[in-house]
């Protein structure tokens, strides 16, 4: 006897919006200095199965070569995958409104925070503290760089030509960067 047929395989479930929010806003929220990206994939294709990897890696692909970030133009590539253009929405929204209420709430307790004696000068001293660690990196980057006559000639003329003369930052150094990398690169002794 044949065994019965199985019923086609149901279409995958929609997205619910709110969920697509809800991942962007995540997202968005807890990433900081870089790995959205990887995040999106982790979240979208591996955690949800919202998409393939086939899908993503060709949203990510062209998120590089359009104009703008990254992480915003995936967001809006994967809204629009899987709700079109109301879904663009929705995901750019997501990923930009946790931030923004972030910065915001920022704002307002710093505002309040600037009302309580003695915070403009914990600020002033954060900033004398963090002005000497910076200065302090300088006089250490500047020990190990500077042990070469060329090292000290490159800083010397580029003091003069932006700090004097006033001259452009990025021609000015345009010319004196490979100048100086190649004062610096290692010779032969037959070849000097």
């Amino acid at each position: 006897m044949p065994e019965p047929a199985l019923p086609p395989p149901s279409p995958p479930r929609p997205v619910r919006l709110l969920s697509l929010y809800m991942v962007f806003f995540w997202v968005g929220l807890f990433s900081f200095g870089g790995g959205l990206v990887a995040w999106l994939h982790r979240e979208v294709v591996q955690v949800r199965g919202w998409m393939t990897d086939e899908d993503f890696f060709s949203g990510y692909a062209l998120s590089q070569v359009v104009p703008g970030v990254n992480s915003t133009n995936m967001s809006v590539y994967i809204g629009q995958r899987l709700w079109g253009a109301l879904g663009a929405l929705v995901a750019l929204l997501g990923l930009l409104s946790g931030p923004f209420v972030v910065v915001i709430g920022a704002a307002v307790t710093y505002q309040w925070l600037s009302g309580i004696s003695g915070f403009q000068a914990a600020m002033a001293g954060i900033a004398a503290a963090a002005m000497g660690l910076l200065l302090r990196l300088a006089i250490s980057a500047a020990q190990t760089a500077l042990r070469r006559w060329s090292s000290w000639l490159a800083m010397l003329a580029t003091f003069i030509a932006v700090g004097v003369l006033q001259w452009p930052l990025l021609p000015v150094v345009a010319v004196i960067a490979p100048l100086s990398v190649w004062a610096a690169w290692p010779r032969k002794a037959a070849d000097a």
